[in-house]
Order: C-alpha cells, then structure tokens, then sequence
C-alpha cells in the first residue's frame, strides 16, 4: 500500500493528494507530527518536512517532486500539458501559489491561527494575520484577471496549477479565511473544482480544535 505522511491543513500535502486522487491512485494517509523530529520520520526526509510518500519501493519527499513523478509514471489523466509555453505557465503558477501565495498569505494566515497553537508556539501575531488578509486580496484579484482570459488558471484545461492553487485555497477555506464573494470567477473555479471527486478527502478533514465550518465541505457555497 502506498503511504502519503501528511498534516491535513498543508497546502502541499493537499496538492499531493489531490493529484493522487485525481489519477485514481490508492493511499493510506498518516498523520505526521513533523515538528516533533521524531528519529523514524527523520529517517524518512532529513529534511523534517511533508509531504513524505513511499510508494513502488520508494520515499519521495516534496511536493513538487512528488507530483512531478506521479504526472510521469501515471500520465492519465495528464496534469502537465504538452506544449513547452503552457508547460512553462503551469510550473509558473505552481511557484506562484507555493513561493509567493505560500509566503504571503498562507503562512500569514494558516500558520498563525492554526501551526502555532498545534504546535505549542504560542499565540497568533495579529501583524502577520492583518497583513495576510491584506494580501489575499490582491491574489484573488490576479486570480481573476487569468479566469477572465482562460478557462482554468494555465489554459482551456485543468492542470497541476489549478490543484496547488485549490489546495491553499481549501487550507484557508477551512479557517474561514476567504471572501469568496471578491470575485464571482474565482468562487466559480473553486465550486468547479471543489465539485470534482478527487476534492471528497479534502472535504472530508477534520481538525481536532478547529471544527469545520459549514460552508466549508458545501458544494453550493
């Protein structure tokens, strides 16, 4: 059995999940408590990072890594155009919403109101959270400046950016941390890809101490 170490809320154990979902390939998920370094898990990535996946014999670690081997050993259905430029636009965006997207916001956001308290680092910095919910705006407004021109964020297709984007996006949903109502495209893109089957785990977390919000596993949100 193929074993995915994750945390529920990481935006890039999301991404890795979905694409396995979306390729219909069967994983175990197990919780990882990466900050406590156990020796086992360290074995695993000296990194101390997930995602972490054992599959075919062997430990993959990081997700763009990992998603890049799945896309490659399971290419349906393909994830990664064939065109050089689109393939070019997708990894952009993937860096996109995992650098830029990732320092500006999520981490802003989801590790101040989540990662500190389950990690015993204390209380959220109301600066970080303020300037992260300045910053999303801007993020969606881009967002919706590409749905305006395309149909899904790289091109006429889906693609390994629409999942690294829905998998911060989910991640902040859960804690109730997105106005959906800034962009009517962006909602549109999330219901779409919310409504997909590869998106039922994602829906489906739980988080001890953060209950899930209504709207958040909704369909018609």
């Amino acid at each position: 059995m193929n074993r995915l170490y994750h945390v529920p809320l990481s935006p890039f154990c999301r991404k890795v999940r979905l694409v396995m979902a979306e390729k219909k390939i069967e994983v175990e998920l197990i919780e990882e408590r990466y900050w406590e370094e156990q020796p086992d898990f360290l074995r695993r990535n000296p990194a101390g990072k997930v995602p972490v996946l054992k599959i075919n014999g062997l430990t993959l670690s990081e997700s763009s890594a990992i998603c890049e081997y799945l896309e490659e050993t399971v290419p349906d259905p393909a994830l990664m155009p064939r065109d050089p430029v689109t393939r070019a636009e997708v990894r952009r965006l993937v860096m996109w919403f995992d650098d830029k997207f990732h320092n500006e916001v999520t981490s802003k956001l989801l590790y101040e109101r989540v990662n500190k308290k389950i990690t015993g680092q204390g209380y959220p910095d109301s600066t970080n959270v303020k300037l992260g919910a300045k910053r999303i705006k801007f993020h969606i407004d881009y967002m919706g400046w590409l749905l305006d021109q395309r149909r899904w964020l790289a091109g006429d297709h889906l693609t390994l950016a629409d999942f690294a984007a829905a998998a911060h996006f989910s991640s902040l949903d859960y804690i109730r941390d997105v106005d959906w109502n800034r962009n009517a495209q962006v909602k549109d893109w999330y219901a779409k890809i919310k409504s997909r089957p590869a998106f039922r785990s994602i829906l489906a977390d739980n988080v001890p101490g953060f209950p899930q919000p209504r709207q958040y596993s909704n369909l018609d949100f």
